[in-house]
């Protein structure tokens, strides 16, 4: 099953949220074209590196062609024109403004192609005034409330430890292309997407929203506890930390059991989530006084044994290397030119039980040049090696 198989991309983003957008339509089987500039997406320029290639740029990259364009020459811009309206998705994540100033913004693409669906990702979206602001991921946990929320009580804001932002902001902008691609099935219509990080980001974050919005409350730094639920969050055990996560009364009625102190749901204080949250620090000395006395293994034996949502805290390597990790798929071996197998992680979804995902690697640059310009602008082989002496391809 390849969903999209025979959709057309052409993909003019660089960094990560444009690139994480297109490597989720390339997994569901999208033919993505990334139009690189000749030095080549920045993300190719930045580490962690293996034998001189990027991670980052490998992992976001997966199952596109490439092919690299000199815009400034008049050919180069016609050439990458002509790629455009033969596909049906064009995705860019310059600056807004910037791709219309070299002619490839949806007023000229579209005019073209009418049926075009075209998603501008940005920071802060195509319109209002913080449009021009320059948007890495940080200064959009910053702006957005996520960072103000995030952190130790009583302590500084904190950034997440991944670029949610970037991320989130590409996962709004394929799930907008495959709605906009829904709907030109149905009516022929093609659509302009104003993807915004800032939206994307903001639109996510449930928690703040119900206490700014129907509580009149300032989300606080709470840690790692939940700011509404309680006992929610990491507790102290002989050799490190377990987490417990309760919600429900017969939930923490087994826990009240669990840690010898049956009678805690009749107590006043603890008979409600809101009275727990209130009185979070006593109810967190109770339950540390069990959790303490035992190892994190055996305190996750004894949860699980009363069936509470509990769990270790587990590093990169022992998420990646679990047996359920393997058995979900979740890292891919993909061929690489120069690594020999580069690891990638696919998008997460299980078609009717298969795993849906490219099966080829991230591109080297230009490497599909010839390919492309031939099957979208029937240059031969001559008027290729024209191309590449004048620099209109890198």
């Amino acid at each position: 099953m390849t969903p999209l198989a025979g959709i057309k991309v052409l993909d003019l983003t660089r960094v990560l949220a444009g690139p994480y957008c297109t490597a989720l339509l390339a997994d569901l089987g999208a033919d993505v074209i990334k139009l690189e500039p000749p030095r080549g997406d920045d993300y190719r320029h930045i580490g962690p590196f293996q034998q001189g290639e990027s991670a980052l740029f490998t992992l976001n990259n997966r199952g596109k062609k490439s092919i690299s364009l000199n815009l400034k020459s008049p050919e180069g811009l016609a050439l990458a024109q002509e790629i455009a309206a033969g596909c049906d998705v064009v995705v860019e994540n310059f600056r807004p403004g910037v791709a219309e100033k070299i002619g490839l913004g949806a007023d000229v693409l579209r005019k073209a192609k009418p049926g075009l669906i075209y998603c501008s990702v940005s920071g802060f979206g195509q319109t209002g005034p913080f449009r021009d602001l320059p948007a890495y991921d940080l200064v959009v946990q910053a702006m957005s409330g996520l960072m103000a929320a995030t952190g130790e009580a009583g302590g500084a804001p904190l950034k997440t430890g991944e670029s949610v932002a970037d991320l989130v902001g590409g996962l709004f902008g394929s799930w907008a292309i495959m709605a906009a691609l829904v709907q030109k099935a149905r009516t022929g219509q093609g659509a302009t997407l104003d993807v915004a990080m800032y939206d994307a980001l903001y639109s996510m974050l449930t928690t703040s929203h119900a206490l700014h919005f129907y509580a009149d409350k300032t989300p606080e730094r709470v840690g790692n506890r939940h700011p509404l639920s309680t006992p929610f969050g990491c507790f102290e055990t002989a050799d490190g930390q377990v987490v417990i996560a309760v919600l429900t009364p017969a939930q923490f009625a087994r826990l009240s059991t669990l840690i010898g102190q049956p009678g805690l749901p009749d107590e006043t204080r603890f008979a409600t989530d809101e009275a727990r949250t209130e009185n979070e620090p006593e109810l967190r000395s109770l339950i540390e006084d069990w959790s303490k006395g035992l190892n994190t293994e055996a305190a996750m034996v004894a949860l699980a044994e009363a069936q509470l949502p509990s769990a270790p805290i587990w590093g990169i390597a022992q998420a990646s290397d679990s047996a359920h990790a393997r058995a979900r798929g979740l890292v891919q071996m993909l061929p690489h030119g120069v690594l020999g197998q580069a690891p990638v992680v696919p998008q997460p979804v299980q078609f009717d039980g298969v795993k849906l995902m490219t099966y080829s690697p991230a591109p080297g640059l230009g490497a599909d040049a010839a390919e492309i310009l031939q099957a979208f602008c029937s240059v031969d082989a001559a008027r290729f090696e024209d191309l590449k002496k004048a620099g209109v391809v890198a």
